[in-house]
């Protein structure tokens, strides 16, 4: 057997049931692990090695009394998945990321805490995220930056940051994140991982969330397909009065990554949409080039893509992000301790009247159709998943001009929240890496695969093909 660390989650899962090896050990080696890499990648906020334990002994418990069936074993049994500390946990302090919120306590989880847990796995931490989960990059006043394990001078991305510098260094095989803008997929592009954003309606926010408008999904990141729509038959499972609801495929999302997808229509877009003057990177061109190849060579027919809608009907998305900032439950005393950003975004938003707020919602709805009747003769859509490599760590972040640096960020992501807007799942998927300077090291360059909503189990079905063409699972970051 390969080392623990370097088994997937679906590997890990069968290794546990077939008794090579025990919770225990798995748990053992994870937090081994975490001592010795997650102060160098910023993974993690806040460990949890009682509860980890605790876990790992019921999941011995439940190996011992299913050892005769093990078809009635939980799927993930055994397996260690972090939370992103946006996401509560009863008993684990939750900071959402911010000094303004340190020592809040939650009594209760998280509905996608809850599926996790009964999918076995094993709750070993809470990972970085950057404040309310509001930039690109996971840089939070509370804890060290989120670095990609690829190249430690440069960012994991954000907001999933931690969780995925937590996969990418191999602590985890899994981490659960979440997606409002690109919160998944950019940080899987600048760590080399498959993060698929869902349909808006496919994971539930109950029992005690509301969707409000819309944009934001759980979901995870992982380092193989197969993981993530593992991931996704756990967290599909809705809740009583869910405002959103989509049917599940037959035979599940797994099942889905061993059919064949047939030959697909498949429109290339590289112009950024919602910055069209920002830069993008040859190499995240040529990311997109290598997709073509592969999906040419799979037999797909490949055409290019029209820019959904113009750029300035993307501007109402401003007034949803920052009244979403603004309705975060900072107490008035602690506002001080909030990053400028957060200020900034928190202010904006209280100055966006019903009115605006309101038809910044019928807007996106609009765009919703604007991109389903621009896109209609494709299948899927392929485009870079970042306009740059992952980036220098420190770089963005900038307090003194708060607007300048969300300008930056959407620079960095002209394409991601769109996804969002829409509703429709995307996935990125690490196909191409290079070098963005001579003797430098080998980044990794997502590209992203998008569908029509209630569509994961044909990306899932792609990307699966695309990995099986061209697999990635066996690259090592050095740091790792």
């Amino acid at each position: 057997m390969a080392d623990l660390h370097d088994l997937t989650a679906l590997e890990l899962a069968a290794a546990i049931r077939s008794g090579q090896t025990s919770p225990t050990e798995v748990l053992d080696h994870t937090l081994d692990r975490m001592a010795a890499l997650d102060e160098t990648v910023g993974a993690f906020i806040t460990r949890t090695p009682d509860l980890a334990r605790e876990q790992a002994r019921a999941a011995e418990g439940l190996l011992a009394a299913g050892r005769d069936d093990p078809g009635t074993l939980p799927p993930l049994l055994g397996v260690p998945c972090p939370i992103k500390d946006l996401n509560l946990v009863a008993g684990v302090p939750t900071s959402f990321g911010s000094a303004a919120l340190a020592g809040y306590l939650p009594d209760v989880d998280d509905g996608v805490v809850i599926r996790l847990r009964e999918a076995g796995t094993i709750m070993v931490g809470k990972t970085n995220t950057p404040e309310i989960g509001l930039p690109s990059y996971t840089q939070p006043d509370i804890a060290p930056p989120a670095r990609t394990p690829w190249d430690l001078t440069r960012s994991a991305g954000g907001s999933s940051g931690g969780a995925a510098a937590a996969v990418a260094s191999r602590i985890v095989p899994m981490a659960q994140g979440s997606d409002g803008g690109g919160s998944i997929r950019i940080p899987a592009a600048a760590c080399g991982l498959v993060g698929l954003k869902p349909s808006r309606g496919r994971i539930s926010t109950g029992p005690y969330g509301v969707p409000g408008p819309g944009l934001g999904t759980n979901g995870v990141l992982t380092r193989d397909v197969r993981d993530t729509a593992a991931a996704l038959d756990v967290l599909a499972v809705g809740w009583p009065g869910d405002t959103y609801s989509l049917p599940l495929p037959d035979g599940g999302f797994l099942a889905a990554c061993d059919a064949d997808p047939g030959a697909l229509r498949i429109g290339v877009l590289t112009q950024p949409i919602i910055t069209p003057d920002a830069p993008v990177h040859a190499e995240a061109i040529r990311a997109v080039d290598h997709a073509v190849r592969v999906l040419e060579g799979l037999g797909h027919h490949v055409d290019t893509a029209p820019v959904p809608f113009p750029a300035e009907k993307w501007e109402p998305f401003r007034d949803l992000w920052s009244v979403l900032a603004a309705s975060a439950p900072i107490p008035p005393e602690r506002e001080h301790l909030l990053v400028p950003l957060s200020r900034w975004m928190r202010e904006r938003g209280r100055g966006v009247s019903g009115i605006t707020y309101a038809n910044a919602v019928s807007a996106g709805q609009q765009l919703t159709r604007d991109a389903a009747r621009t896109w209609a003769e494709f299948d899927v859509i392929l485009m870079p998943s970042l306009a740059q490599p992952a980036e220098l760590v420190g770089s963005s972040r900038n307090d003194d001009d708060p607007a300048a640096d969300f300008e930056a960020q959407m620079a960095f992501t002209p394409w991601t929240s769109t996804w969002n807007i829409i509703g429709a799942p995307a996935i990125s998927v690490p196909l191409h890496w290079a070098p963005v300077e001579p003797d430098g090291p080998v980044l990794p360059f997502g590209v992203t695969l998008g569908a029509r909503t209630g569509r994961e189990d044909l990306l899932l079905a792609l990307a699966a093909t695309i990995e099986r063409a061209e697999p990635w699972l066996d690259r090592v970051p050095p740091m790792g």
